[in-house]
């Protein structure tokens, strides 16, 4: 589990954040099983209400637009909103070139340079390769 603050945000906030991880899933029209370990396990961070994780599960069949994920979001959920979509777009172990857009867009959205995109893939690749480590010591395919 990520060590962050996302709980202790509004609830409004959370489910902001979570409809954006929605979002983000659905940019390449297919969802995979390592896709939905990474959202289920921050919709598990986001403590959401039983309701809330109900409509952002149905999300993932008619996903909101962009401006709406990002509506909700304040400036600390919005932040941490953007780390966990750089999660997504790489839990499937590819970046598409549309992910890779639309993670600028929200950089931008948000009031940060879309350089710090590319410090978040970077990011979340050294973190794949530190879990791999750990498998590979213990011989664990």
């Amino acid at each position: 589990m990520l060590p962050d603050t996302l709980h202790e945000l509004p609830r409004d906030e959370r489910f902001a954040y979570a409809k954006l991880l929605a979002y983000i899933m659905r940019i390449d029209d297919e969802i995979t099983i390592d896709e939905m370990a990474v959202f289920e396990q921050r919709l598990g961070t986001a403590l959401l209400s039983p309701r809330q994780r109900k409509e952002v599960r149905s999300y993932l069949n008619n996903p909101p637009t962009l401006d709406e994920c990002l509506a909700g979001l304040g400036e600390v959920s919005s932040r941490l909103a953007l780390r966990d979509a750089a999660l997504m777009a790489a839990a499937d172990g590819v970046i598409d070139e549309e992910e890779q857009l639309v993670l600028e867009r929200i950089a931008r959205r948000i009031g940060m340079d879309e350089g710090v995109v590319d410090d978040l893939l970077d990011w979340v690749m050294r973190g794949y390769d530190w879990m791999q480590e750990g498998l590979d010591l213990l011989n664990v395919e």
